[in-house]
């Protein structure tokens, strides 16, 4: 089993052309942006890719693209995909496939793809053991808890599972509760899965209980600041307090019109792309939007020049 980075990985947003088509080019040049800004890790090819609107075809490219320009600037770098949005198992196993082929270090499951109509463990392990079982076997894998179409949390039972299989590197959690999160990592402790905490506000509660890291949307916006907390909470704690303060108060600042206004802060930050999106109508970002996203920008600047992050 590949072993990935622990750390910040953004969930990569998709370009598209104001025409609608996905833009390749751009995408490399964000992948670049992120590994320029510090980044651990992508977390590619997700909802925030939107991936429920893009072709199988689409995705193959697109997570090449990625991949191929990661390793090129920093072979370090891990890559996350997964792509995983059809009902059919066999149509699962022909998207999974595709992410590995196309490079990633670990594939990643959408947690509602194994139990679609809400029927439990077991049919979510009868469905995961079928899965698993016909996918190659030197292939990483992660879950992911995506709210779309509905959040299926993974439960004490799932998580067991998940570690005794020891094919799982990577759990993208969404679950947004302080206890629980502390409930997971303790079960998780000692395995070689990772749990990469989705919720900004929690996320130094979740690192000083052992998270391997941030995968998350606001890393489209600022992903310095996620570094600096992950590589500095230790060294700097009363910094690290002030700056989870900081993010706890400008997630719910900018997170109106996503992915619409994280495409919008990389025109504002230097990332030349088009607002257009497949999910969200880009006219929804309005003046008002624009106006917050702004001056969040401009308050966490601040905070970049105060903890010595530079441009």
């Amino acid at each position: 089993m590949n072993k990935i980075n622990a750390g910040v990985y953004p969930t990569m947003i998709t370009p598209f052309t104001a025409s609608g088509e996905v833009d390749y080019e751009t995408a490399a040049k964000l992948t670049e942006w992120y590994i320029d800004k510090g980044c651990h890790g992508i977390f590619a090819i997700c909802q925030s890719s939107e991936m429920f609107f893009l072709s199988l075809e689409e995705k193959s490219r697109l997570a090449r693209t990625i991949i191929q320009t990661a390793h090129a600037k920093d072979p370090a770098v891990s890559i996350v995909c997964s792509g995983h949005t059809s009902d059919d198992l066999g149509a699962q196993v022909e998207e999974l496939t595709a992410m590995q082929e196309a490079g990633a270090d670990a594939v990643v499951w959408v947690s509602n793809r194994l139990d679609q109509q809400q029927e439990g463990d077991t049919v979510w392990l009868k469905n995961a053991e079928t899965l698993l079982g016909r996918l190659p076997a030197e292939m990483t894998l992660g879950i992911y808890e995506c709210p779309v179409p509905y959040k299926r949390l993974l439960t004490p039972e799932i998580l067991e599972w998940c570690k005794q299989t020891e094919r799982f590197a990577f759990i993208k959690d969404t679950c947004c509760h302080p206890e629980l999160l502390v409930e997971r990592l303790q079960q998780l402790d000692g395995s070689s899965v990772g749990l990469f905490n989705a919720n900004a506000q929690t996320l130094l509660h979740t690192l000083k209980n052992g998270a391997a890291g941030f995968s998350g949307i606001m890393a489209n916006f600022y992903p310095e600041l996620f570094v600096w907390l992950y590589e500095n909470r230790q060294s700097q704690p009363e910094k690290a307090e002030r700056l989870q303060q900081l993010i706890t108060v400008c997630e719910y600042a900018t997170i109106g019109c996503y992915p619409v206004s994280a495409k919008y802060a990389q025109q504002v930050r230097g990332v030349p792309m088009e607002t257009y999106t497949r999910s969200v109508d880009p006219a929804k970002l309005g003046s008002y939007q624009k106006f917050v996203v702004d001056r969040t920008l401009e308050l966490t600047e601040y905070a970049m020049h105060e903890l010595g992050i530079k441009e």
